[in-house]
């Protein structure tokens, strides 16, 4: 059994695994981790995406990975520089949480669930199927993605360890 090759991907950050890379980003808790998978290419793509959309942006040079619709474009062309093609690709994603309760239900505090939503529209926008997802709740998750099986391990204080 060879050892596989880790790619962490920081918050607001993204990249892809090729050859049996796991890619792995902790500390999601509204953040949303999105998994991009060629299965014949066996490309991966993983972005941990902050914020719905760059719109709200406040710097003046905007990081692409941060947000949930400059981020998947971004991870879907640095894939098929790599080979993949969009139409075998597939999603997964976990995360998205409401991390705190508030007592006005304003939107600009549902950042979990706006983030979730905004990948949601942008996938479909793609028309890349969502394989599945673990998100929501108000817990942390820790994920890793396989580039060879594109198995979606997840780990959480609450919950364990699932794949999906």
């Amino acid at each position: 059994m060879t050892e596989q090759t880790l790619i962490k991907v920081g918050m607001a950050d993204l990249n892809i695994g090729l050859a049996g890379a796991i890619l792995k980003t902790t500390g999601l808790g509204s953040c949303v981790g999105l998994t991009l998978f060629d299965p014949v290419a066996k490309v991966a793509g993983m972005a941990h995406v902050m914020l719905p959309s760059s719109e709200i942006a406040r710097e003046a040079q905007i990081n692409a990975a941060k947000y949930a619709d400059t981020a998947i474009p971004l991870l879907l062309q640095r894939m098929e520089n790599s080979g993949a093609k969009l139409l075998r690709m597939e999603a997964k994603m976990a995360g998205g949480a409401q991390m705190f309760a508030f007592s006005g239900q304003g939107d600009s505090l549902r950042i979990g669930p706006r983030n979730v939503e905004s990948c949601l529209v942008l996938l479909q926008q793609y028309r890349i199927p969502v394989r599945s997802q673990d998100t929501g709740g108000n817990f942390g998750r820790t994920v890793e993605f396989d580039s060879i099986s594109g198995m979606l391990l997840i780990r959480s204080m609450q919950h364990g360890v699932k794949e999906i």
